[in-house]
């Protein structure tokens, strides 16, 4: 993969990439933290600014992108409020500007939800229930399912290659092929639990809160998935505390979806997915100068050492018994 994959966006490029699409730019151009793919707050000509978002190359192709889109057009179909890409005259979604995919949204705005609020908790299972509800009418065919083999297992062996210290590199190997071992153990407990098209990435930066109602945001990681990876991230704090938020959480999904409990042996296996992948996400994009610049304390002996050290809090929490709807 290109070291600079997106050396050639600046500025004016950002501006005229809108432009071809018909819009007049004011020039002002404001870079949001987004480090995967870029995206830009562009004004508009007397008109409210939008968001330009441009794809990293050779991430996913257009088959993939687009199939991310038409699951958001779905959602907002069944009157969600999710905010996708807007659609040229044509109906187009995804459009090319020199060697860059991009499109646009409109910018919409509020505040992250409180994950530790009895109401948000009600109102994000609500959301994700509806969401899930279309999810589950088909599948993706082209984007990729959440699994141990690309989160966990391809995940613990590049890192192990490349860039665990030497001093660490014995205990790491050894910690996650325990960490593996209970995660498929997890998975296996769980049994066949069903696959669906879901957001992917629930954190709290990707909701907007406003008039009372949860907003989604950045599909980008949306995939096949149990319907779990998109509710486990709104648990928070040590078991008992999470034990006391999930009666609220799937209360509001069960409105439209009907959870399966046998997914909550999966919360923390999929955590554990989440952190190993993390770490590797970061160290496969490091030769784009952007992730060394905007994550400077990775990739020290006191990175590793922390990583190893919230890995085994992971193996004991993989250990605990599972969390309960009561």
């Amino acid at each position: 993969m290109n070291k600079q994959p997106f050396f050639e966006l600046k500025p004016d490029v950002v501006t005229d990439a809108v432009e071809s699409l018909g819009y007049l730019s004011d020039g002002r151009i404001m870079a949001l933290n987004s480090y995967e793919n870029r995206v830009y707050q562009v004004g508009i000509d007397e008109k409210t600014p939008l968001i330009a978002k441009f794809y990293r190359p050779e991430r996913w192709s257009d088959e993939q992108i687009l199939e991310e889109h038409q699951f958001m057009f779905e959602l907002v179909d069944q009157d969600l409020s999710v905010v996708p890409p807007m659609k040229d005259a044509n109906g187009d979604s995804l459009f090319r500007y020199n060697d860059f995919r991009f499109s646009l949204f409109e910018r919409r705005g509020g505040r992250a939800p409180e994950l530790d609020d009895a109401e948000h908790q009600f109102q994000l299972g609500h959301t994700i229930g509806r969401i899930h509800q279309a999810g589950q009418t088909h599948p993706f065919i082209h984007r990729p399912a959440l699994d141990i083999q690309n989160y966990g297992i391809n995940s613990a062996d590049f890192i192990s290659r490349e860039f665990i210290p030497a001093s660490l590199k014995i205990s790491y190997d050894s910690l996650t092929s325990d960490l593996l071992r209970e995660i498929d153990a997890a998975f296996k407990r769980a049994g066949n639990v069903k696959q669906i098209r879901v957001h992917g990435d629930c954190h709290a930066g990707n909701i907007l809160w406003r008039d009372n109602t949860p907003h989604f945001v950045d599909f980008d990681d949306a995939r096949m998935a149990p319907a779990i990876q998109d509710l486990w991230m709104f648990l928070t704090g040590d078991r008992n505390q999470q034990q006391l938020q999930v009666g609220g959480v799937i209360a509001g999904y069960n409105e439209f979806s009907d959870f399966d409990p046998r997914e909550l042996h999966l919360v923390e296996a999929l955590r554990t997915l989440r952190m190993m992948h993390y770490a590797a996400w970061i160290a496969r994009r490091w030769d784009d100068p952007a992730f060394p610049h905007n994550f400077p304390w990775f990739n020290t002996e006191r990175y590793w050492g922390e990583h190893l050290l919230q890995l085994r809090e992971q193996l004991w929490a993989l250990q605990e018994p599972v969390l309960r709807l009561l």
